[in-house]
């Protein structure tokens, strides 16, 4: 089983405490390193994470900073938690906007990650949808250019190899938190034949608990739910 989260109302759940944005996101942190140990006992094979889109940099810099910072912390303190838990990382989205020394650490955790055959984490840090498709569409022009492929060539499977996803299977199941009730330019390709569910509760108070009933009442709507799963457990 493939889930995808949109990380929805840190900042709100903070104001709404009469704490400073960045409380919030701090908070929604560590509800992922609970979420992320979550997911084998619920027979979550593949999770991404909205975590960071490429419309979060019109945000108050004051905000964007702490998050860079946050995200530096996280990829420090949990990289050999990960890696001991057998979770293999990929970074979704554009890194050339991010700091040299954030890229770095991304890089490296991928790498040690590489080989690992639990949890496949997939976190999206300068990520769009829109985006993807568009770096897809230019790897496979420039394939087009170069004769490596012609034009008749092109068809969907080609387009979802080239996304970040490439060798995944699409989410069965997106959740949105926080109450707002659109995708927000998430998994945009992969997302055509996903569930959707959009929950009220805010991302730093989102519980194992949570997700599980998430899960269970995907089991009891879609019928095509066991063949999907069944697939999932192959590729795992």
């Amino acid at each position: 089983m493939h889930i995808g989260i949109i990380m929805d109302g840190n900042g709100r759940w903070a104001v709404s405490r009469g704490l400073p944005r960045l409380a919030g996101h701090r908070r929604g942190a560590k509800r992922v390193t609970e979420i992320v140990k979550s997911c084998p006992s619920l027979g979550v094979k593949t999770l991404t994470l909205y975590a960071f889109s490429t419309e979060n940099w019109k945000r108050a810099p004051q905000e964007v900073d702490g998050l860079m910072r946050l995200f530096r912390r996280h990829l420090r303190t949990q990289l050999v938690e990960l890696h001991q838990q057998n979770v293999r990382v990929r970074f979704l989205g554009d890194p050339s906007a991010l700091a040299d020394d954030i890229q770095n650490q991304m890089d490296y955790l991928s790498e040690l990650t590489k080989n690992n055959t639990g949890l496949h984490l997939n976190i999206a840090i300068n990520y769009g949808g829109r985006d993807e498709l568009a770096r897809a569409v230019r790897g496979i022009v420039n394939s087009v250019v170069s004769g490596q492929i012609s034009v008749d060539a092109i068809d969907e499977q080609m387009i979802g190899r080239a996304l970040d996803t490439g060798d995944q299977l699409d989410p069965d199941l997106i959740i949105r938190t926080a109450g707002e009730v659109r995708i927000s330019n998430f998994l945009t390709w992969q997302s055509a034949e996903s569930e959707l569910t959009f929950v009220d509760v805010p991302w730093p108070d989102f519980y194992k608990a949570n997700l599980a009933k998430a899960i269970d009442d995907l089991r009891s709507r879609s019928p095509r739910f066991g063949a999907v799963d069944h697939d999932m457990a192959k590729e795992a």
